[in-house]
């Protein structure tokens, strides 16, 4: 069995070193929107200079999502743990950006390096953790089997594993079965998270039901101060919707959807949020192919009476935005992404709507529409539809916004679950 592990590994690390060339020239080429992906490649290799002052907890959070997950767990091993440093690696650099301004140095960052033996042997070597602690989803074989050898014990925590990405970590079933077998802990979002890590080998001993830390996750404390200062500068009455997170192809249904929104209400004000700043400039150009009048967040003007569209070109200003909203579109629904986190809106008493291709956060979804707490739309007019209704329906929309709020308090715990179940392996 072991032999045939060594094989797997070694065909997926010759398969990783003919892709590093492509890997550099995708990197060249996000360069030119950002240029922030030119930058730190020594990194992604295991190289950098000094390291972090031992004993050592590892944390990664791939990017900006997972980062902001992990913002209760990282405060509370701070917390609990004085003496210790902690390491935030990341591969994005918008979730670097975000470890940056939430943590600064309190925290030892670097990116993770690419899972080449060479490269993952001096990131161990320099940084020396005690335990590695992944966010969500990242499985990476030889990182996970060099930290076994070396006795680090790895922990997936706020794991999440949706049937698509089953399905695909299916195909490759023998590298994956050997790779959770040098997991200590799987502590999944969910019952179906569990019983799709265990069709793919993890075992019962490895595998608990914690629930998301999403749920614990506390909203700056001047968070509804601040929107209502900004409510008030756009017009206190005006109806405010905000379309969040889209991607590539969505941003034309949104625009179509609040053409027809300004039919019945035309006051209304869109905030509309791109996810990848690369295209923040192209979506702006886009609403104002459109006609309307548009501000940017970058500009470091106020969005006035006559601002029809306010588009976020900024990073970790999401909550105040939401908290700004009547209503919120959630994006990466209305094309096949998966979409993204529904639960900072819903924590702020703002209800939400979604497309259908929401595979990434099933549960979550299918909870807030049982709850009455989200809607299902499929296209702009049904998006339009939705938020006409709810935003001239004021007792609608606010008793759908407080259904989803009691959700989230009922769901939390999971921060001092998952605490729980690190604890014997931090204090070893």
């Amino acid at each position: 069995m072991d032999r045939h592990q060594a094989v797997h590994r070694r065909l997926y690390t010759i398969l990783l070193y003919l892709l590093v060339p492509a890997v550099l020239l995708r990197l060249t080429w996000r360069g030119r929107a950002n240029p922030a992906y030119r930058q730190r490649w020594a990194e992604r290799f295991g190289w950098f200079s000094a390291g972090p002052q031992p004993p050592v907890i590892w944390l990664h959070a791939v990017s900006v999502g997972e980062v902001q997950a992990a913002v209760p767990l990282v405060e509370a091993l701070l917390q609990r743990y004085p003496d210790h440093t902690l390491v935030l690696t990341t591969t994005t650099p918008t979730g670097s950006g975000r470890v940056q301004a939430l943590f600064g140095e309190r925290v030892f960052h670097v990116y993770l390096p690419y899972d080449l033996p060479g490269a993952v042997r001096r990131f161990l070597d320099r940084t020396r953790p005690g335990i590695g602690i992944i966010m969500e989803t990242e499985l990476w074989p030889n990182l996970f089997h060099q930290s076994a050898r070396r006795g680090i014990p790895i922990a997936i925590v706020n794991a999440r594993l949706s049937p698509r990405s089953a399905r695909g970590y299916g195909r490759i079933a023998p590298l994956v079965r050997s790779t959770l077998a040098d997991v200590r802990l799987i502590a999944a979002q969910g019952e179906g998270d569990a019983r799709r890590f265990r069709d793919l080998g993890a075992s019962a001993e490895q595998l608990t039901v914690m629930g998301n830390l999403k749920f614990d996750q506390q909203m700056p404390a001047d968070v509804r101060q601040k929107a209502a200062e900004l409510r008030a500068r756009w017009g206190a009455q005006r109806p405010v919707w905000i379309a969040a997170s889209t991607h590539a192809g969505e941003d034309e249904p949104v625009l179509d959807a609040f053409a027809r929104v300004r039919e019945r209400l035309p006051e209304s004000l869109l905030i509309l949020v791109p996810r990848h700043p690369e295209r923040f400039a192209g979506v702006a150009d886009l609403a104002k192919q459109r006609g309307y009048r548009v501000v940017r967040r970058s500009q470091g003007v106020s969005a006035g009476n006559d601002t029809q569209v306010f588009v976020v070109d900024t990073l970790g200003e999401l909550p105040l935005f939401y908290a700004a909203a009547d209503v919120a579109f959630v994006g990466g629904s209305l094309v096949p992404v998966g979409g993204h986190n529904m639960l900072e809106p819903v924590a702020l008493g703002v209800p939400v709507l979604t497309g259908p291709h929401c595979f990434n956060f099933s549960e979550i979804s299918d909870a807030l529409l049982a709850a009455g707490a989200a809607r299902e739309v499929e296209d702009a007019d049904s998006l339009a539809a939705a938020v006409s209704h709810w935003l001239s329906h004021a007792d609608e929309r606010h008793s759908a916004g407080e259904r989803g709020r009691q959700w989230v308090v009922s769901n939390s715990g999971a921060l001092e679950r998952v605490l729980d179940l690190l604890a014997p392996m931090l204090e070893r």
